[in-house]
């Protein structure tokens, strides 16, 4: 985080993301599990640990994101952008 707050600082932190934000499917919590297994010396190697990461990736998991879209979109619609999360 120390790295990603310095080297983009429009970095905004999992902490200051929304709770039910696309990032937080299943998708990114596998994924930063993985990449942060150990330290990240610099956003080079952050990179080829993510394209790693990624390719090795279960593409079930990323096929239920996908599958998630389209009634986390109508909700959204619905809610006129609004809090939705109890529409689904």
């Amino acid at each position: 985080m120390h790295l990603l707050t310095h080297e983009t600082p429009d970095f905004n932190t999992p902490a200051l993301w929304p709770a039910n934000s696309p990032d937080h499917y299943q998708i990114w919590g596998k994924l930063q599990e993985r990449v942060y297994h150990s330290q990240i010396r610099d956003v080079d190697q952050l990179k080829s640990r993510l394209i790693e990461e990624w390719e090795h990736f279960h593409q079930v998991v990323i096929d239920e994101a996908v599958r998630q879209w389209r009634p986390r979109l109508r909700a959204c619609v619905g809610a006129h952008g609004g809090h939705f999360e109890h529409r689904l």
